[in-house]
């Protein structure tokens, strides 16, 4: 009895187990189908990546820039750097008494000034402007495209060349759609344009290589100088206020300038990549090495954006002295320099025939001996000049006067030498001396002469690039004719040096003078100071108060120059083992 009864108990448990496991099997399925659809819905990646770098999404990170058939990967970086000291100095200071006075030298335009013009040869503190702000919403994609020399001012004496007034038409640019399609607007102010975010680039072209697979211009052997300025929404590596080293003239944003733009638009060669500055490669592959950066103030300029570029990741020790300025990088060995020489030969105040001992003379065959013995100690040189020319001095050959710039008092002597054959006599003398320098075996990189953009007159007489927010595009631009001259006479004294080399040197011609052609928005104008009462807007009359058209603001187009230094320095390394670490 009992065992029946036991039995039929068993037997009566069975349904209602088979009955849990159903319920229990049924409850797992929705639970896996809930979870499943809630993981395509919302990925874990976009979750976390959110919550880590409030981002929702990898085209934050990253992003396309598309232009015809080519493009280029933009990659993000981090801008929030704790530097150790926010103390601000003045390189002048430290350096050279001497440099204060001479940093400011004037466009070439002032060719045209008569020779007993005492005007000031110092652009004056004063400034102007009628810039504007920019909407926060304008395309990422917009492209400016310096393809071809488009517009000629012919027919003008060289000795009578000046800065010539570039188009006032709207700027024509590129919008590169999502299907890969190119419109033209050939309107500032487009509604389009302006209600398109940054973020919202074109496809990638399967013409190039992908930036992330490790290709770059060096790879490739590519033209670096001929291409486009293509906007980048990542922005520049530094920002004003996180340098201590810029020069308080080219800190455009910290002297009141309202538009920023002038800092997103980058370089991009035709056909290969040009890689952003990063400071790490850079320290590493100069590891034990010195760079010097000799010349004018323009060679100031382009010495402290790569400074301020490489401020980011190291702070360097101050080791300047009264011949030149010094910052060493301890964790890799790196020494940055500049050493101060306005035209790169040798210059005497003595008087010498019948210049008095008011005027400065120019040995134009022989190079600055305030340098040269140092030539040695370094690895790569990087040159500047040309703008000094337009300043009053007497040009002397084998200790005999056959020249002078704003000055020549005798009329009845011919005049051999004007300031732009002096200028390429210039650059051929001290290139020659480098590259016949018998302890002398670094690389020498010529960075080509540097464009100003005064519109409407000189930088004394009314010229102006005031209210330029954007590079100028196809068509607008107006060939400088002094410009192209001085250019062409430095490839003279260039190509006629490389001829006379007889040490391990090398010579390359850094090419930048048609790209920046383009940049008349990247100059300070009239922010130059922080005085909030310094004028920023025409007068009464129209006419601009003096301002800055030729120096670069900082960040902005200058830090250009420092990865086609880069790049430059990568190619050459590479294909000379003595440079191996």
């Amino acid at each position: 009895m009992t065992w029946a009864m036991r039995k039929g108990s068993q037997m009566a448990a069975y349904p209602r187990t088979i009955s849990w496991i159903a319920i229990s099997v049924g409850g797992l399925a929705i639970f896996l189908i809930f979870g499943s659809w809630f993981l395509v819905s919302y990925p874990i990646g976009s979750i976390m990546r959110g919550y880590f770098y409030g981002v929702d999404s990898s085209k934050d990170l990253d992003f396309v820039i598309s232009l015809g058939n080519q493009s280029a990967t933009v990659p993000g970086h981090d801008s929030n750097v704790d530097l150790v000291t926010k103390k601000s100095f003045s390189d002048e200071s430290i350096v050279d008494g001497k440099f204060e006075s001479a940093s400011n030298p004037p466009s070439q335009s002032s060719l045209n000034r008569p020779a007993d013009d005492k005007s000031s040869d110092v652009i004056d503190e004063d400034l102007s402007s009628k810039s504007k702000s920019p909407d926060a919403t304008k395309s990422s994609s917009r492209s400016v495209v310096p393809a071809t020399k488009e517009k000629r001012d012919e027919g003008t004496n060289p000795s009578e060349l000046s800065s010539q007034d570039e188009s006032e038409a709207p700027i024509v640019t590129s919008k590169v759609e999502n299907g890969g399609s190119v419109s033209k607007d050939s309107t500032n102010n487009s509604s389009d344009t302006d209600t398109r975010s940054k973020n919202d680039i074109g496809v990638k072209s399967d013409d190039l290589p992908d930036p992330d697979d490790g290709s770059t211009a060096s790879d490739l052997g590519c033209d670096l100088y001929h291409g486009s300025w293509v906007y980048d929404s990542a922005g520049p590596l530094y920002k004003n206020n996180s340098c201590p080293v810029l020069s308080q003239m080219q800190n455009c944003q910290g002297n009141g300038r309202p538009d920023k733009e002038y800092e997103n638009w980058r370089w991009k060669p035709s056909q290969c990549n040009l890689p952003r500055f990063d400071a790490k490669t850079f320290l590493k592959l100069m590891s034990g090495k010195t760079l010097a950066f000799i010349g004018d103030s323009v060679a100031r300029n382009q010495m402290e954006s790569m400074l301020c570029a490489l401020w980011q990741v190291e702070v360097p020790k101050n080791r300047g002295n009264k011949k030149m300025q010094r910052y060493y990088f301890r964790s890799t060995s790196v020494m940055i320099v500049r050493i101060w020489s306005s035209w790169l030969v040798k210059q005497t105040s003595e008087p010498l025939d019948f210049a008095s001992d008011d005027v400065v003379k120019l040995h134009l065959d022989a190079p600055d001996d305030n340098f040269m013995e140092f030539i040695p100690t370094f690895d790569v040189i990087v040159i500047s000049s040309g703008h000094w020319f337009a300043k009053r001095s007497v040009y002397v050959l084998n200790n005999e006067i056959v020249g002078g710039q704003l000055w020549w008092p005798d009329k009845s002597r011919p005049m051999k030498v004007n300031n732009i054959e002096a200028f390429r006599i210039s650059v051929e003398t001290i290139l020659t001396s480098l590259a016949t320098s018998p302890n002398y075996t670094g690389l020498t990189i010529v960075r080509s002469y540097s464009p100003d953009h005064y519109e409407g007159g000189a930088w004394n007489t009314g010229g102006s690039c005031t209210g330029k927010e954007r590079p100028l595009a196809i068509g607008e631009r107006v060939e400088n004719k002094f410009t192209n001259i001085m250019h062409d006479k430095q490839v003279a004294g260039f190509d006629a040096a490389i001829k006379k080399l007889t040490n391990k040197s090398r010579l390359k011609l850094m090419d930048i003078t048609e790209a920046f052609e383009y940049r008349h928005d990247g100059h300070p104008g009239p922010y130059r100071n922080t005085d909030p009462n310094k004028l920023t807007k025409r007068g009464p009359d129209g006419k601009p108060p003096p301002q800055d058209c030729l120096h670069w603001c900082m960040p902005g187009p200058v830090d250009t120059w420092n990865e086609l230094v880069l790049e430059l320095i990568r190619r050459d390394f590479e294909g000379n083992t003595q440079f191996s670490s």
